[in-house]
């Protein structure tokens, strides 16, 4: 089957998504809104600029029908992390697309087994979690439910293959590895930060430098998005600082709002 993929979100994952796929043909981006749509256009022609990729960004149409979405095999929803509205939003794509499509969620933290029962087609159903920047992270955690059929395990593996990114099954669990293993450590430097009054970027350096990580730890919730972080904490069971929840409270929900744990 020719894979037709639609991306269901106009969010910095769901553009990273669609830039991902243009590289390998087209795809369709579903925004809520004209002003969405706009949004969208921009940070995908952005991400392709910065790569200096030679696709063309009209290889991203980008639709508010999600009518328009009819005709894809492989649909990915990838809107905020709350279930409800991903819920509601899957059972929406479920009257839309073919009956042979797959759907999929880009949910970091949720019970992948629910939203399939949400979809109304938990056999042609997956959790697709990508990282953030998706055009350069190379790892997708695949959350199959019980009820996913061979033919959805098949074709999830030949889309991660087709996009030069590396596919490990993870067992359906609150924040699957990573996010399991990784946010109890940022949070505990969120909380180092309020013990010791240090500079958030200093800590980062002491990571970076002395850990050989890439980002520093609050540098990465600032890229997560603190709203998203809290809520992933809250799925995992992992405590949320009271830093994190008064900056959230005011509007600072890291790099997206131009301040976080950070200035941007």
């Amino acid at each position: 089957m020719s894979k037709r993929l639609a991306v269901a979100g106009s969010g910095a994952i769901a553009c990273g998504l669609a830039a991902t796929a243009a590289h390998h043909g087209p795809v369709l981006l579903l925004a809520r809104s004209e002003s969405s749509a706009e949004r969208a256009r921009a940070t995908v022609e952005k991400t392709l600029s910065r790569l200096g990729a030679e696709v063309d960004p009209e290889h991203v149409e980008i639709v508010t029908d999600p009518g328009a979405l009819a005709e894809s095999t492989f649909c990915v929803e990838a809107v905020v992390e709350d279930h409800d509205v991903k819920a509601r939003l899957l059972g929406e794509l479920n009257g839309i697309v073919g009956p042979d499509a797959i759907l999929a969620s880009t949910t970091s933290s949720l019970s992948v087994s629910e939203l399939a029962a949400a979809s109304g087609r938990p056999d042609r159903f997956l959790g697709l979690h990508v990282f953030n920047p998706v055009t350069k992270m190379k790892l997708v955690e695949l959350v199959f439910p019980d009820t996913a059929s061979e033919d959805t395990r098949h074709r999830a593996l030949k889309l991660c293959e087709t996009f030069e990114k590396t596919p490990v099954e993870v067992p359906d669990i609150p924040g699957f590895v990573v996010n399991r293993l990784l946010f109890p450590y940022l949070f505990s430097a969120v909380r180092l930060l309020e013990e010791t009054g240090m500079e958030a970027a200093d800590i980062d350096t002491c990571m970076k430098l002395g850990a050989g990580h890439p980002m520093g730890p609050l540098a990465l919730l600032d890229l997560v998005g603190l709203d998203v972080s809290a809520a992933i904490g809250e799925t995992i069971g992992e405590p949320v600082p009271p830093r994190v929840r008064e900056l959230i409270a005011a509007g600072a929900l890291g790099r997206k709002s131009g301040q976080g744990l950070h200035a941007y």
